[in-house]
């Protein structure tokens, strides 16, 4: 069994503006970046196997800063945000009624949210093989956390998408 621990990357400038990133690669906010250094805090005293993050800067620099080099940081394309195409940077309050129109179809000129969930059972497949009895942090977006949600604890995509985010500190999960 694996433990992991669901992180959300920092605030970015585009979450400041309330514009859904998608892929694009946008910088932490200088809120980001403290709420980066406060994750840090936060699990000062614990341990992890190793720290997965997206590839997309906001993620791998939330990793960054929050744990330097204190665990191995491995990038990981999968743990991407769904790539909203045509509709990147688009205000999110645009984007979110919308989203149950991409569970299966894809965003114009990006993917579905299935595409989404594709990527992320590969990744859990490969987390299960490799890190069995460990203890994992990952660092991600909405779609990293849809993945877990419906790959773990059977939440349809419907259910996923529809619900409404709250932050917390950490959400953690047994696969």
């Amino acid at each position: 069994m694996v433990t992991i621990i669901f992180e959300a990357h920092g605030t970015t400038f585009d979450n400041e503006k309330n514009l859904s990133s998608g892929h694009f690669g946008i910088e932490l906010s200088p809120l980001g970046i403290n709420q980066a250094k406060e994750l840090g805090e936060r699990y000062k005293n614990q341990n992890f196997d190793a720290i997965f993050c997206s590839d997309l800067q906001r993620s791998y620099k939330t990793a960054e800063i929050a744990f330097g080099n204190e665990f191995p940081i491995v990038k990981d394309k999968r743990l991407r945000e769904c790539d909203y195409g045509d509709l990147t940077q688009h205000p999110t309050e645009e984007i979110k009624p919308m989203k149950v129109d991409f569970i299966t179809k894809p965003f114009p000129n990006g993917e579905s949210y299935e595409e989404t969930l594709e990527r992320m059972k590969e990744f859990l497949d490969n987390l299960k093989k490799n890190y069995d009895n460990k203890r994992v942090m990952i660092i991600g977006h909405r779609a990293t956390q849809y993945g877990l949600e419906h790959w773990i604890k059977g939440v349809s995509m419907q259910d996923a998408v529809t619900a409404p985010f709250k932050w917390q500190p950490g959400w953690s999960y047994q696969l």
